[in-house]
């Protein structure tokens, strides 16, 4: 798949090319595919433009760590202020390319406003996307076999990690997803309800479902206890404006006070600065939106 076609068209995730083997799910497998995170951006991602953001170091400390996970390990990257403790935590869950340079660097913001940011590699069994050269094999091979009980599971244990560590608070727990990290922020804020608050940027709402997918964002709406901000693009062909508003009805009978915000005339992806669908003016917004709402509710 060409890249500049990605968030311009919309993809069928119940086609035969998307549809995941029960067989690959893999939550029991030892064998990782990952066993550190990769260097630079994915190369599906590319080409890489000269507005590509990189936050410098002053004033934070930012390395990768290991997560100790039910199966084995897994990689994270970490980032927080140089000094001080007790940190509110905030998981930043990856884009379909992983967790390359750009989550890397919404880490490294996400520090720099005083916070403890990691983001673990939440395909490290199914599959090094770093190395593929094709969106639509990065979704066969790796996206549609990644059970949605793996990725809570593995996210419970980041946060155990972070606990164990001592340098976040865990009670001050928000959470930031991107892309396939978006829906993540979604599921993962009914799941577990200790999550302060959550910002969904451009996640799925709806057709990811499968055998190992049990929901989509849509579907748990009306049960959601923790308040998530979604930060969606009017020009998003993966998420048609009567899918926004069906979940927007969903959300006003969970009680929840989430909310989301339709930037107009803004594609999907509009965050990612390293692409050709980043809108500074968007993104910066979106930046400001998504920090005073955690902010305004504990995190």
């Amino acid at each position: 798949m060409d890249l500049l076609s990605f968030g311009s068209k919309a993809l069928d995730f119940n086609s035969t090319d998307y549809t995941p083997a029960a067989a690959t799910a893999g939550f029991t497998r030892r064998a990782f595919m990952m066993t550190s995170l990769a260097v630079g951006f994915a190369i599906a991602s590319q080409p890489l433009l000269a507005q590509a953001i990189t936050t410098d170091m002053r004033g934070i400390t930012a390395s990768e760590v290991k997560i100790p996970v039910a199966d084995g390990s897994i990689p994270a990257y970490q980032s927080m202020p140089s000094a001080g403790k007790n940190f509110p935590v905030i998981l930043v869950i990856q884009e379909i390319f992983g967790v390359h340079e750009h989550i890397k660097d919404m880490c490294r913001r996400y520090a720099k406003m005083g916070y403890l940011a990691i983001a673990p590699e939440l395909f490290a069994r199914q599959g090094d996307v770093s190395s593929m050269t094709d969106i639509g094999e990065i979704l066969s091979k790796v996206v549609s076999k990644v059970p949605d009980v793996q990725v809570f599971s593995d996210l419970n244990a980041t946060l155990a990690f972070v606990k164990d560590h001592k340098k976040g608070n865990t009670e001050k727990l928000g959470l930031v997803g991107y892309c396939w990290g978006g829906r993540t922020v979604w599921l993962y804020a009914e799941h577990n309800p200790n999550v302060k608050a959550g910002v969904a940027y451009y996640g799925l709402l709806n057709g990811m479902k499968s055998d190992i997918k049990a929901n989509d964002p849509i579907d748990i709406a009306h049960n959601l206890k923790v308040p998530v901000l979604g930060l969606y693009a009017s020009a998003d062909a993966f998420i048609k404006p009567e899918i926004i508003e069906q979940m927007q009805v969903e959300l006003e009978k969970s009680g929840s006070k989430s909310e989301i915000v339709v930037f107009p005339n803004v594609n999907h992806g509009f965050n990612a600065d390293y692409r050709p669908s980043y809108n500074k003016t968007a993104a910066d917004y979106a930046q400001k939106l998504a920090k005073d709402w955690l902010k305004n509710h504990g995190v």
